[in-house]
């Protein structure tokens, strides 16, 4: 598996997914023999235990990284300057793992907007050691190339804090009315997509119409920009999504593909097999 650029699906099981998994495999290490790394979403409720966060470890080699995101009860609830003691907690509870951490992201409410960058500020100049931090902001402000956008990459940038970005185009594009979609429609951030690396772990979140077909061009473009920010030393890390996940783990198949025509020495992990193979949720 290349550890230059990490693929994964926000999810490592899935109640769509096949249940057979050979050898006896749990679904975590069948998951791990196809994909890098995995988006740790359930964090968003709270932190994970150690023994589990152990046992995590225990069904994974040693190259593949997992990514948190920060608990709701910091990025969403109550006021953000006031959440500093609350984040070194959580990433005290998982400084143990910090080998095998990907991204640790803070994903701010819509209503978030520039008025939060001071308490930014003080958040990431406290920030510890050995860990790869990530933004995800969804306030119109900061995607309109004003002042607000510009401070904002800026912090990011000289913090090292990774933008988030996450790559909507196709969802709201199409005109299929399945609930599927219309459910990922309500849920999803609708926001213009601005491609930035202001770290070196950048970190893309992208979703397709339930016809993966029509993603190929966009897949293409992101094999470009990926490969490049490659060559430039940095470890993109790259997370697909279908408004319900059914058939994400082939749709990173799709990009994998691609990406080993941008990257000749690009080493693919193992394909995920025709027939999918999980059968419960993250």
């Amino acid at each position: 598996m290349d550890t230059r650029c990490y693929i994964g699906l926000p999810q490592w099981q899935h109640p769509l997914w096949h249940a057979d998994r050979p050898n006896g495999l749990t679904a975590l290490r069948r998951y791990a023999t196809h994909f890098g790394s995995v988006e740790g979403n359930t964090s968003f409720y709270g932190a994970p235990k150690k023994e589990t966060l152990e046992r995590w470890l225990e069904n994974t080699p040693d190259e593949f990284r997992f990514c948190f995101k920060v608990p709701r009860t910091i990025s969403h609830n109550v006021p953000l300057h006031q959440r500093g003691d609350e984040l070194l907690a959580f990433l005290d509870s998982l400084a143990f793992a910090k080998p095998r951490l990907g991204i640790i992201w803070l994903q701010l409410s819509d209503k978030l907007g520039p008025e939060s960058l001071p308490a930014l500020q003080m958040l990431f100049d406290n920030l510890p050691d050995g860990f790869n931090f990530g933004l995800e902001v969804r306030h119109k402000a900061f995607f309109d190339k004003g002042n607000a956008e510009r401070s904002l990459n800026a912090l990011l940038i000289k913090h090292q804090v990774n933008r988030v970005m996450f790559d909507t185009r196709l969802l709201f594009a199409n005109r299929a009315r399945d609930l599927e979609t219309l459910e990922a429609q309500r849920k999803k951030p609708h926001v213009p997509l601005h491609v930035i690396a202001t770290g070196q772990y950048p970190m893309v979140r992208f979703i397709s119409p339930m016809d993966t077909q029509l993603a190929d061009h966009a897949l293409k473009q992101w094999a470009a920009k990926v490969s490049a920010w490659i060559a430039e030393g940095k470890h993109p890390m790259v997370f697909f999504h279908t408004p319900n996940n059914d058939t994400s783990p082939h749709l990173a198949g799709q990009f994998q593909s691609l990406l080993v025509q941008e990257l000749k020495d690009y080493q693919p992990a193992i394909p995920w097999p025709k027939v999918a193979s999980q059968n419960c949720l993250f």
